[in-house]
C-alpha cells in the first residue's frame, strides 16, 4: 500500500481478518468428526520427504476453538490499531504475519511444521513492539524474543527427540503417539518440551518478559500478545508432550501445576501493588494463563475442557482490557499513572469505557454469565479432583482479581470523594465506532459463551476422547 495512504493498509487488514475470521467461524460451526476420529485433514503434501517432514495440515475440536478465537481477536485488534498512521503499511503486514503464523500452529499436524509457524509467529512481534511501541520498547522486544527462542529451542529439542527415538519416518503427530516411548526417555522429554512450549504462556517463574511486553507493545500488538500468542505455548504444551508423553506428564504434573498456582497468586499480588495501568492488566494477564496450566496438568476430562475454555475466554477478556487501557484511555490522557488518571475524571468523560472496563474485569474475574466464570470453575474443579490444595490457591487467586480489578476501576473510573481535586485540563476527545465496534465484538463473545457454553464443549469433547488425549486422561485415572 502506499506510504501516504494508511487508511488503505488499515481497510485491507481489516476486510483479510475478516474473512478469515468468518472461515473459521463456519468452520467451527460445522466441525463434525468422521468416523470417531476428531481429526479432519484440510491438506496434505511432501515438502521435505528425504526427512520425513510434509506440509499436513488438520484440525480437530481444540484447533477449531483456537481458531476462532484469532479470527475474532485479530478484527477487533485491527479495529483498536485504527490510529495507526506511521508506517501502516508495514505495521500491518508485520501484524498479518503473526496472525498467519498463528493460524498456522494451531491447524498444522506435522510436528516440524508446527515449529516453523511458531517462529513465524514469534519474529513479527519483535518489530510490532520494537517500532511501534512504548515504555523501553527494544528492552521489551528483545526479553520477549530471547525468552521466546530459549523456550522454543527446548520445544525443539523434544520434538527431534521424539521422532529420532520412534524411529518414525514422519514428524505426523498421529503416527509418532503410535510408539511406545519408555518411561525414562517420558521422564526427561516430558518437562523439557512442555517447559519450552509454556515459556511464551508465562509459567512462573518464566514469566517476566510478558508484562513488560504487554506494557511495551501498542494497543493491537498487545491485544494478539495476550489474546493469541500467549496461547501458542499453552496449546503446544497441550498439543505435543502431553500427547507424545502421558507418563512424563503423570511423573511431573504436580510440580509443573505447582508452579502454575504459584503464578496464580504471584500475579494477582503484584498487580494489586502496581500503579501503572498496563502493568495492572500485564500480571493480571500472567494470573489468569496460570489457570490455563493447572487445567492442563489437572489431566482431568473438565480440567482440560476448562484449560481450553480459559484460552479463549482470556483471549477474549485480556484484549478487552488491553483495549480499554491502551486505546481508550492512554491514547487521549498519555499517562498510566493511576495518581494522575484519579484526577482526570476518565468516567466522567469516557463512559463508554468505563462500563465496558467494568463488564471486562467482573467477567475475568469470573462474574456468572461470561465465559471466565464457566472456564474457571471447570478449571478449578478439575484440579480440585488432582490436588486439592492447588485448587485453593487457585480460589485465592480469584479473590485477589476481584481486589486488583476494583482497586483500579475505583481509581481510574469512579475515584472515591476523597480523592484530588480533578484537573481542568484539555477534554478527551470521545471514542471512535471503530473502537465501539471492537468492545462490544469481545463483550459478546464473551458473554455468548458465558450463557451457553455448549457452543464449544460440544466440539472440544470429542477431541478429549480421540486418540490423541486418551491416553493422558487414562495414565491420569490409574494414579
Amino acid at each position: 500500500m502506499p506510504a501516504k495512504r494508511p487508511d488503505l493498509s488499515r481497510r485491507l487488514a481489516l476486510v483479510g481478518t475478516l474473512i478469515s475470521a468468518l472461515i473459521a467461524l463456519v468452520c467451527a460451526a460445522t466441525y463434525s468428526p468422521v468416523d470417531g476420529n476428531s481429526v479432519v485433514d484440510i491438506t496434505k503434501w511432501n515438502w521435505i520427504p528425504s526427512l520425513g517432514i510434509s506440509y499436513y495440515l488438520a484440525a480437530d475440536g481444540i484447533s477449531m476453538v483456537m481458531v476462532a478465537l484469532t479470527g475474532i481477536a485479530s478484527v477487533a485488534a485491527v479495529l483498536f490499531s485504527w490510529n495507526i498512521e506511521e508506517r501502516a503499511n508495514e505495521f500491518f503486514g508485520f501484524f498479518l504475519t503473526l496472525i498467519g503464523g498463528v493460524y498456522g500452529v494451531f491447524i498444522s499436524f506435522d510436528l516440524f511444521l508446527l515449529f516453523v509457524f511458531y517462529e513465524i509467529a514469534i519474529i513479527p512481534k519483535y518489530f510490532l513492539i520494537a517500532l511501534w511501541g512504548s515504555t523501553r520498547k527494544s528492552y521489551a522486544a528483545m526479553k520477549l524474543v530471547l525468552y521466546s527462542f530459549v523456550g522454543s529451542s527446548m520445544a525443539l529439542i523434544g520434538i527431534m527427540a521424539a521422532f529420532v527415538v520412534s524411529g518414525s519416518v514422519s514428524f505426523d503427530l498421529q503416527q509418532l503417539i503410535l510408539h511406545p516411548y519408555a518411561p525414562e526417555f517420558q521422564r526427561w522429554a516430558f518437562p523439557v518440551t512442555f517447559i519450552g512450549f509454556v515459556i511464551l504462556a508465562g509459567l512462573w517463574p518464566f514469566h517476566t518478559w510478558a508484562p513488560t511486553g504487554h506494557v511495551a507493545a501498542p494497543t493491537g500488538a498487545s491485544m494478539l500478545l495476550a489474546g493469541v500468542v500467549m496461547k501458542l505455548g499453552a496449546y503446544g504444551a497441550l498439543r505435543v508432550p502431553m500427547t507424545l508423553f502421558p507418563m512424563g506428564a503423570s511423573i511431573w504434573r504436580e510440580e509443573i501445576a505447582l508452579l502454575a498456582a504459584i503464578g496464580i497468586v504471584a500475579g494477582a499480588l503484584v498487580a494489586l501493588v502496581q500503579n501503572d495501568f498496563k502493568f495492572i492488566i500485564g500480571y493480571s494477564s500472567v494470573s489468569h494463563m496460570g489457570f490455563v496450566l493447572l487445567g492442563l496438568l489437572a489431566t482431568t476430562e473438565t480440567g482440560l475442557n476448562g484449560a481450553v475454555l480459559q484460552m479463549f475466554s482470556h483471549g477474549i477478556l485480556a484484549g478487552l482490557l488491553f483495549a480499554v487501557v491502551g486505546r481508550m484511555v492512554y491514547s487521549r490522557t498519555h499517562t498510566r499513572d493511576l495518581s494522575k488518571l484519579e484526577t482526570m475524571q476518565v468516567g466522567k468523560q469516557l463512559p463508554f469505557a468505563a462500563t465496558i472496563f467494568l463488564i471486562a474485569a467482573l467477567a475475568s474475574v469470573g462474574m456468572p454469565g461470561f465465559s471466565g466464570f464457566v472456564a474457571e470453575l471447570h478449571v478449578i474443579t478439575g484440579a480440585w479432583s488432582s490436588y486439592s490444595y492447588l485448587a485453593l490457591m487457585a480460589g485465592l487467586g480469584v479473590i485477589l482479581g476481584v481486589a486488583y480489578s476494583m482497586r483500579a476501576l475505583f481509581t481510574v473510573f469512579w475515584p472515591s470523594a476523597s480523592a484530588r481535586e480533578p484537573e481542568i485540563g484539555t477534554p478527551l476527545s470521545g471514542l471512535t465506532i471503530q473502537e465501539k465496534t471492537g468492545a462490544i465484538l469481545l463483550v459478546t463473545t464473551s458473554l455468548v459463551i458465558g450463557i451457553y457454553p455448549r457452543l464449544l464443549l460440544d466440539i472440544i469433547a470429542p477431541s478429549l476422547q480421540s486418540p490423541l488425549l486418551k491416553p493422558l486422561l487414562d495414565q491420569s485415572s490409574t494414579l
